[in-house]
């Protein structure tokens, strides 16, 4: 680290690596935060990184190494899952905090590492579990705050995203709705039931995924790569109320007040406006201005990111549909 971040008089230097559509807007938010001071952007792919930093003014070079020798402060990692703790772990030896985009890492082991690393560096590191930052969550949140809760079935599906090619539904896309159970319910998840396919991808595409916590909450995730719309939907169920909320439209509704006769009242609860990625970055700003522990920790994504590779070790024994037919046919 160039100078010392406590010093509030100057702005703080920061970095992306990885500008793709994410960090990309990693860095379009950091542009244009109070304080900051958007330093470099890190990318092999020379076009994209020029591109990037001819529009928000900054610098372009090709790697970690190139943008920790800019002086920066902090950085964002949104570099493809398999280069998070190489890269994090290079950040963390030269004093920068760290914002590693979910999953935390590739494994378990690798997550512990960083998290090792960072502790005994002395400084901050958050995941960027986004989907905690969503009004429309933070409002579920609150709705169901001092709630006996009972169930939550969440559904995250879409079509297949051309840019994915390493990790399947269940790392890119239920890891969030994992980490929003465990949030939801301040419990840790001890009972795991997957069930996994691949239909037209390579890894899993479909998964539905059942869940009980240590509070006794059951839980559900049905999400895939095979609805031709974008839907983001959770539903809570509490001793006294349930919750739904659309997460895309940022629209939810309490029922309430239920009665003998099937009858119950219904409001429509405030949400808010903000951008979940600008309130990420300010919430990890200001664990590091303020030395506090961020919004989300490193062992919090680890816990979650344990239980999606659970998930699938629990289903890495499953046949696939293709190989149920050849050895069906073997048999006859």
């Amino acid at each position: 680290m160039s100078q010392d971040t406590n010093n509030n008089a100057r702005p703080l230097r920061v970095g992306v690596i990885g500008v793709g559509v994410m960090g990309s807007n990693h860095a379009r938010v950091f542009a244009g935060l109070p304080g900051v001071q958007l330093v470099g952007v890190a990318d092999p792919d020379a076009k994209q990184a020029d591109f990037v930093a001819r529009t928000l003014n900054c610098a372009a070079v090709p790697d970690v190494t190139g943008l920790l020798d800019l002086g920066v402060d902090a950085i964002t990692i949104a570099a493809p899952t398999h280069l998070h703790r190489d890269v994090a772990l290079a950040a963390i030896a030269r004093g920068v905090h760290v914002l590693v985009e979910k999953p935390i890492a590739s494994t378990v082991e690798e997550g512990r590492e960083i998290i090792q690393a960072a502790r005994q560096a002395g400084v901050t590191l958050m995941v960027g579990h986004v989907e905690r930052f969503n009004p429309a969550v933070e409002a579920i949140k609150e709705a169901i705050r001092n709630e006996d809760i009972l169930s939550i079935a969440i559904t995250r599906v879409g079509p297949f995203p051309p840019r994915m090619s390493n990790v399947g539904v269940v790392i890119d896309l239920a890891v969030h709705d994992i980490d929003l159970i465990r949030w939801f319910t301040d419990s840790d998840i001890i009972e795991v039931q997957p069930q996994v396919s691949s239909a037209i991808a390579e890894r899993e595409d479909i998964a539905l995924l059942q869940f009980r916590t240590a509070s006794g909450v059951l839980a559900h995730i049905n999400t895939n790569w095979i609805t031709p719309f974008k839907a983001r939907n959770v539903t809570v169920a509490t001793r006294h109320k349930y919750v739904m909320g659309d997460l895309l439209t940022r629209q939810v509704t309490e029922c309430f007040g239920f009665q003998p006769d099937g009858s119950y009242s219904m409001r429509h609860l405030s949400v808010g406006h903000a951008e979940p990625l600008r309130a990420e970055l300010l919430a990890f700003l200001q664990a590091i201005r303020g030395g506090s522990a961020p919004a989300v920790t490193g062992e919090q994504a680890v816990a979650s990111l344990e239980i999606a590779i659970q998930c699938l070790a629990s289903n890495s024994r499953a046949v696939s549909p293709s190989r149920a037919k050849a050895q069906s046919a073997a048999a006859v």
